[in-house]
């Protein structure tokens, strides 16, 4: 199965059609007035397909379980032609198109055993999905230029060549597979209050759209980088460090220790992130792309 634990929940919609078509009117008409031999085909078929959308990961072998927190079968009648529509939704980490084109599989497949003692030629056809919703890409956010970034460790043992930085490559990493972004410098620092703010501000005076600080964030009376950032920010986001943190915690339940935080000065996006390699990468997962949605704003409050 695809490795999904790194993606966020989000709310996604998926709805799917099948169409079975009879040989004769007189089929039909036994659905409307319900004399089928094997009972009422519509509502029968309805149950059925609803135990379809629920089992699919019993099914298909590469599907996830997954709350189903909505499920409906539609029938239409156009003809000789019964028109399926199944419809999903869940709140979770990767879609349901498979669940809604499984039970419109299921809904035509019933329809199709209760229908065979009065009709021979019934033929199953056009199963598809007609429309999904929700996940990432469904958040892309596409804008008009390309957003200048900068990412600065702060770590006095990796600045004094103790250790190496894997934090830092990793947010670069996130954020070139992200695209639309350019890496326009890359420094490590000491962990110290003033070096924070002064390279923070040299880039600041420099335009840099998104400013990403990656250390300093723990409890340790070392980790100075929020008490560094807050002060320089016209307007902290509290949902960043909400959200990176309610993230992390999925996954690490030391996370909940992080102070990572994020705000603007002035047309700049400057975020504090954890300093270890995973929470940083987790930290990106979390937030990235939908935290560029900012620039979008930034960008039409400027054509106001």
């Amino acid at each position: 199965m695809v490795d999904i634990t790194f993606k966020i929940k989000s709310h996604r919609i998926a709805v799917a059609q099948a169409i079975v078509k009879v040989s004769k009117q007189e089929t039909i008409d036994a659905i409307h007035n319900k004399t089928v031999p094997k009972g009422d085909v519509i509502e029968a078929s309805r149950v059925a397909g609803l135990f379809g959308i629920k089992k699919t990961s019993e099914m298909i072998p590469d599907c996830h379980p997954l709350p189903v927190e909505f499920a409906a079968v539609r029938h239409r009648i156009v003809g000789l032609e019964i028109i399926i529509e199944t419809e999903v939704q869940t709140i979770y980490r990767t879609g349901v198109e498979v669940e809604a084109m499984h039970g419109a599989s299921v809904v035509a497949l019933t329809i199709y055993d209760m229908l065979k003692p009065i009709d021979k030629e019934i033929e199953i056809k056009n199963i598809k999905l007609l429309k999904k919703k929700g996940g990432k890409s469904q958040y892309k956010v596409v804008l008009s230029r390309t957003i200048k970034a900068v990412v600065i460790v702060c770590s006095d043992s990796i600045s004094a060549g103790k250790k190496q930085d894997f934090a830092g490559k990793a947010i670069i990493q996130k954020l070139e597979d992200i695209g639309g972004v350019s890496i326009e410098d890359y420094v490590i620092i000491p962990d110290e209050i003033s070096e924070i703010q002064a390279k923070v501000l040299a880039h600041y005076d420099k335009k840099t759209d998104l400013i990403i600080v990656t250390g300093g964030t723990g409890l340790s009376a070392r980790d100075v980088t929020p008490e560094a950032i807050k002060p320089l920010l016209d307007q902290e986001i509290p949902g960043i460090g909400e959200v990176a943190r309610a993230y992390g915690q999925e996954h690490m339940p030391y996370a909940m220790l992080s102070r990572s935080l994020g705000g603007l000065k002035g047309n700049s996006l400057i975020l504090a992130l954890p300093g270890s390699t995973r929470g940083a990468a987790e930290s990106m997962d979390a937030l990235f792309p939908y935290l560029l949605h900012i620039f979008k704003i930034m960008e039409h409050s400027a054509h106001e």
